[in-house]
Formats: C-alpha cells, structure tokens, sequence
C-alpha cells in the first residue's frame, strides 16, 4: 500500500491526538475532541432551535455519544463527562 506525505503526516497528527486524549488533559479543546470522534466514524447530529449546549454525534452503526459543550470556555473537563 502507498502512502503519499500528508496521508502520514495526517495518521501521525491523528495518533498523537489520540494519546494526549486518552491523558485525560486539563486542557483539551472542544476542536480537538470533535476530531478525535470524527476519526472514529462519528458526526454531529443536528440539535435543532433548541438543542442548548448539549451535542449529540453518532456514528454508522447509530452509537450515539451525548457531551456538553464548554462554554464560554473551548476547554473539555473530564470530570462532567465520562469518556
């Protein structure tokens, strides 16, 4: 199988994401966990008018994760969700 740069430089970015969310950090952005799902198979499912800060995002097989989106803050705190 070939591999062209940014297809590796992309796995590798993935990985390292990975790990660090896997730490469990004090400072992981609402962006970088987005990523994390979506390298997994999962979309966000839309919310509607009234869908607040909760989001909800599944996969093809129709596994849901439910999360609420730190506000004002970008910052995920583990303690409020079990991930």
């Amino acid at each position: 199988m070939l591999y062209n740069y940014n297809s590796v430089t992309m796995l590798s970015r993935i990985e390292k994401l990975i790990n660090r969310f896997l730490s469990k950090p004090k400072d992981l952005t609402w962006g970088k966990l987005i990523t994390v799902l979506r390298f997994y198979g999962f979309e966000e499912l839309s919310a509607g008018k009234t869908g607040g800060s909760r989001r909800k995002f599944a996969d093809k097989n129709k596994d849901i994760i439910s999360l609420h989106k730190p506000l004002p803050k970008n910052i995920v705190r583990y303690s409020s969700e079990k991930l």
